[in-house]
């Protein structure tokens, strides 16, 4: 075997492996004292590197130090930094996951604190391809200007999963660890907490088991001249919040709420129903309950934040408000048409009023959250100067529209923030992608929107569309397990009957950008399928690329914008099926051509690159 060195620090001097056991020294190596990673296998046997010097593997040793296996945690590969000690042993940090570090290797660690010289020679940088399938420039006049150019996170909404999973205490801790643990689950970092408005008792018109949302506010009383007055029922809305609180506690250092709308509750509505008008394309609002709904909604985030310490980072007082989506009676979900212009304006300033009142002066408003790009730049224009000056952030939601360039553009000359706050659906991508389609899908429309938008966060519809229970929930119907080869709305599916949530390939590729995309990076347009983003702390370069043929495409990144680029590239990729598929598989890493590299992406795959030591 050739000698070869490699970049590799090691903080602490190592324990020797038995002289009898070592095969590597009759062909001039040391065995490895600790690391057990493969990085070359050939007729000898295993190789590791230690010291930044080739080691073999003794085979014993793989399994008999990983102590943390057996509590569902890897042992540590090469760092030998404790983090932390308890009963099991001690606990290091690779990757931002936490590991075992072996008992060898953790005993010195204790025992001394020389550290290794970093070795002298980087590896030798491969060739450019003389040609490749895709070229990819990441440059960084395609950085976002907005939010001081800090990404805020990747979220969902949770209306309406978390309203039909809450009742169970167990449900909504495996959601909490799945969708915002980011060292066991995706990692967001976003909450849009669904303010119910809540519809006349007495209706029961709504059929879907998850989307008939509880409003706080009973007992109305209405006495001519916008004297609306009502009573609090402040146990109502038990099963959002109650995942929503099982969230929070998972990141509470990043976590973001933002409450938002979808409508008035059903007294302060033109039809009684808070579903929407009998004319879906009239105001639902009474024009008379303009400050009654502001203060309904204030009272709201004023309790979350003195009595469940939740403070909105921002609130929006309407959704999707100039479509003719919004009917009385319907079967499906709370909704309310506000006019632009006049409409939306009035509720923006009542809101602003309202909140500002109740001393939560902090709490941003956001708009006008319209389904539609294109009609988002509209409502916006249509805003007055009063409204406009409130809104501290454009929201949009993208499931039609093309003008992303042009909104991003508006946003900027007006000095606001910018979020994608809604999207998903149905929809599939790839070649004979298999269950690949959907996360393909996704994936590629999270890319479309950073490149376009370049906003500051990224939000879901909801990562629970479809539930499983051969009981329903009260007296309604679920819609059962997705085809996974199909489109489906939604990342996963709630088995009721088995307290289980089962995770899906479009889960795994929302992770390829949630898990590795994080709040405070600067995102970068690339284009071709890829998105970029950099960590200016970390001095690191995260691309996140998609490949829908079905046979492998040569990349090549150009990144000779930046200052410099390091020697390594963490890859991790999804394809395949759930069952024997990759799910951030962690492939073997790469090394820069120098100031760009080149990547092989498997067909029907996703692809994370994390590039270290890039300097601005």
């Amino acid at each position: 075997m050739k000698a070869l060195s490699a970049l590799l620090i090691s903080v602490a001097l190592v324990a020797k492996v038995s002289a009898a056991d070592c095969w590597a020294t009759k062909l001039d190596y040391p065995c490895c004292s600790y690391s057990t990673q493969v990085f070359e296998t050939d007729e000898n046997g295993q190789w590791s590197i230690e010291n930044g010097e080739w080691c073999g593997i003794v085979s014993s040793q793989s399994a008999s130090n990983c102590w943390s296996n057996a509590l569902g945690y890897p042992c540590c590969k090469t760092t030998t930094t404790v983090i932390s000690t308890d009963s099991d042993g001690q606990w290091g940090v690779e990757n931002n996951e936490w590991c075992g570090i072996p008992k060898a290797q953790a005993a010195v660690q204790t025992t001394t604190t020389t550290v290794a010289p970093k070795p002298t020679q980087n590896p030798q940088r491969p060739k450019q391809y003389a040609k490749s399938d895709i070229n990819t420039n990441v440059r960084k006049i395609y950085a976002t200007n907005f939010n001081n150019r800090k990404f805020e996170g990747f979220g969902t909404s949770f209306c309406w999963w978390a309203n039909r999973l809450g009742y169970s205490d167990i449900l909504s801790e495996k959601a909490a660890t799945l969708f915002y643990d980011k060292k066991e689950g995706l990692g967001l970092t976003i909450i849009r907490y669904n303010i119910g408005g809540g519809d006349n008792p007495s209706h029961n018109h709504i059929t879907r088991t998850d989307s008939n949302m509880p409003g706080y506010a009973i007992n109305p009383r209405y006495n001519g001249n916008g004297s609306y007055t009502w009573d609090y029922n402040w146990n109502s809305d038990f099963n959002q919040r109650n995942a929503l609180l099982k969230a929070i506690a998972k990141n509470k250092e990043e976590i973001i709420v933002e409450g938002f709308s979808n409508s008035p509750p059903y007294f302060m509505t033109n039809s009684g129903c808070s579903t929407g008008n009998t004319d879906p394309n009239k105001d639902n609002l009474k024009s008379d309950a303009y400050p009654a709904f502001a203060k309904y909604l204030a009272d709201v985030a004023e309790h979350f934040s003195k009595s469940w310490g939740v403070t909105f980072q921002s609130m929006t007082p309407v959704n999707e408000p100039f479509t003719n989506y919004w009917g009385a009676n319907s079967k499906k979900q709370e909704g309310c048409h506000f006019d632009q212009g006049n409409s939306e304006s009035k509720i923006i300033v009542e809101l602003r009023k309202a909140i500002d009142q109740k001393g939560l002066k902090s709490i941003q408003i956001s708009g006008t959250d319209e389904t539609s790009i294109d009609t988002q730049i509209t409502s916006y224009e249509k805003l007055s100067n009063e409204a406009k000056n409130i809104i501290t952030r454009i929201d949009t939601h993208t499931y039609s529209g093309s003008k992303r360039y042009e909104l991003r553009v508006l946003a900027e000359n007006s000095k606001k923030n910018l979020w994608m706050s809604e999207v998903d659906g149905g929809g599939v991508a790839g070649t004979n992608a298999g269950e690949m389609g959907a996360g393909l899908w996704l994936a590629n429309r999270i890319i479309e929107d950073l490149n376009g938008l370049r906003s500051s966060a990224w939000v879901l519809w909801q990562v629970i569309d479809n539930h499983i229970s051969k009981n329903g929930y009260n007296g309604k119907k679920d819609s059962g397990m997705v085809n996974l080869n199909g489109g489906y709305w939604g990342i996963a599916v709630a088995d009721h009957d088995k307290n289980d949530i089962i995770l899906t390939q479009k889960y795994y590729a929302f992770g390829q950008f949630s898990r590795y995309i994080r709040p405070g990076y600067t995102i970068i347009g690339c284009y071709n399928n890829s998105v970029a983003a950099y960590d200016s702390v970390g001095k690191k370069l995260v691309i996140v690329a998609t490949n829908t043929a079905n046979t492998t495409k040569t990349v090549d990144f150009n990144l000779s914008e930046f200052t410099s680029v390091g020697y390594n590239i963490r890859v991790i990729r999804t394809s395949g099926s759930v069952s024997n598929g990759e799910k951030w598989a962690e492939l073997k890493p790469l090394i820069p051509y120098g100031k760009g590299f080149n990547a092989d992406l498997k067909g029907n795959s996703i692809t994370t690159f994390i590039v270290d030591d890039v300097e601005w």
